[in-house]
């Protein structure tokens, strides 16, 4: 059995509410530890199974055991991001985002939304927008919704992301489209996929540090899709953030604004001074906590448990032995 206080050294648990609602959350948990190179984060999504969690925690382990990847650049430019919320709040939420060329609306439809990137536009009139579907289309929704969107805002579209699940379908609408399609779930939810089809459904891959495995996986997953990157984030704290940032400074190639500034949705931040766009950008360096935002974050005891067995049965799962040997 492994030492659990000497592999995540200094732990704690987190809990952080958020401004608006986001893919139904409020409030979001991470586990933040520390380790020879210094601080991560371990917060995959609490629904998720052990087995999907499990690359989570390997990009936790990997980024406090192993050095980062050599970075090719000191700061980073990021893309707001707008959640679905009121057309009331939508001033208040980009406002956070000072300085930011695009930026990614999450969206169920034409009809529910168009008001929403309307919005956003009337706050930027030069944005150039993202649409986040989520996959939530299949190839006649995906049809008729961005027809009625490019009738309605012509080509402010940078791309759209995830409209179908399916890759055929992927494939059929990039052949019929004006934009730019760019992916996510088809490639965090296929992981052990070869990927060989991918260029002839998208133009640009989504990578997630945590979701991808960590820095080495990431790096493997964008070779072998061979597109353009965009580095995002899964709503982390700025511990996390700074991974990203570090993935992101350490790629040759970076033509997009990445989706690293998500602290901005948080009411804090646990690092002092947060992790936060500056003139549409976010300098790259390795973040640690503030003791006392920790503090005030705490989670209840019971939450700290939940997620203290939630690590051990995934490590009970194996593959980890290069960090419990």
């Amino acid at each position: 059995m492994f030492a659990f206080n000497e592999l995540f050294k200094e732990l704690k648990v987190v809990s952080i509410p958020t401004k608006t609602d986001f893919r139904g959350i409020n409030q979001r948990e991470a586990v933040l530890f520390n380790g020879p190179q210094g601080w991560s984060e371990f917060s995959p999504f609490v629904e998720y199974s052990d087995a999907e969690s499990a690359t989570w925690l390997h990009a936790a382990l990997e980024a406090a055991h192993r050095p980062w990847p050599k970075l090719k650049r000191e700061k980073i430019a990021i893309n707001a991001t707008l959640p679905r919320v009121k057309i009331d709040d939508v001033a208040r939420i980009l406002s956070s985002f000072i300085g930011c060329e695009s930026i990614k609306i999450k969206v169920n439809d034409f009809v529910e939304d168009a008001d929403l990137v309307e919005a956003a536009l009337d706050f930027k009139p030069d944005a150039k927008i993202r649409l986040d579907v989520n996959g939530g289309w299949d190839l006649s929704a995906a049809r008729e919704n961005l027809f009625n969107y490019h009738h309605r805002f012509g080509d402010v579209f940078e791309y759209i992301e995830q409209p179908c699940l399916e890759l055929s379908d992927l494939a059929t609408l990039k052949s019929e489209i004006p934009y730019k399609i760019a992916v996510d779930e088809s490639i965090r939810k296929a992981l052990g996929s070869n990927f060989s089809e991918l260029k002839d459904c998208a133009d640009v891959a989504i990578i997630k540090w945590a979701p991808s495995g960590g820095f080495a996986q990431a790096e493997k997953l964008i070779k072998a899709i061979g597109l353009p990157v965009v580095i995002s984030s899964a709503l982390d704290t700025g511990i996390g953030i700074s991974h990203g940032l570090a993935l992101a400074a350490s790629q040759d190639n970076l033509d997009y604004a990445c989706g690293l500034g998500t602290t901005s949705l948080f009411l804090s931040d646990i690092v002092n001074p947060a992790v936060a766009v500056e003139n549409g950008f976010i300098e790259v360096k390795r973040a640690e906590p503030d003791m006392n935002l920790l503090e005030k974050y705490q989670a209840p005891q019971e939450r700290r448990l939940w997620w203290e067995a939630r690590i051990t049965s995934i490590i009970a799962g194996g593959g980890f032995d290069d960090y419990i040997n």
